[in-house]
């Protein structure tokens, strides 16, 4: 089960993958630095955090996607996003999208050299069940357009 397939709607997941530095890139220069910094109501993140977590997120990406190849029947360990976010005061949202960019860059030339079989590869979530790193791919990719589809909300506000 991929709880982020929705967000695709039938939308190629490398192509968004491929796309999204580029598309926060403009989001953020949209917003501007001083309004990605404040909530867009309590409990909800900025721009910076929401930059912060993907940041955070695409480095477990990076491991599920290696993990998966390296050990059979994977088990992908989930992470706590609040937990991780509590940290998140200590970055910039300029560092933030540029180690999201960089992480990016490295996942995409990572993904360009899987094969048929490695894409059909069988992982589990403990949470969501079996997957395959196709599915990561596309968690990627649906995870890349909720989060942008909040910041577009934030930037249609300013």
């Amino acid at each position: 089960m991929n709880p982020y397939a929705k967000y695709l709607g039938g939308r190629d997941p490398m192509d968004v993958v491929a796309k999204t530095p580029f598309s926060l890139e403009r989001l953020y220069e949209l917003v501007g630095h001083a309004a990605a910094q404040a909530a867009p109501a309590p409990g909800k993140w900025s721009v910076r955090e929401i930059l912060c977590h993907l940041a955070d997120t695409e480095i477990a990406f990076a491991f599920r996607l290696r993990q998966a190849l390296a050990e059979d029947h994977h088990v992908m360990q989930p992470f706590d996003q609040d937990r991780w976010s509590e940290r998140y005061a200590a970055y910039s949202a300029k560092s933030a999208l540029s180690m999201f960019a960089a992480l990016r860059r490295w996942n995409l030339a990572f993904i360009d050299t899987l094969t048929h079989d490695d894409r059909t590869r069988p992982v589990t979530h403990p949470e969501r069940g079996p997957m395959t790193v196709a599915t990561i791919i596309e968690t990627m990719a649906g995870h890349d357009l909720n989060h942008l589809q909040q910041i577009e909300a934030i930037a249609a506000t300013r």
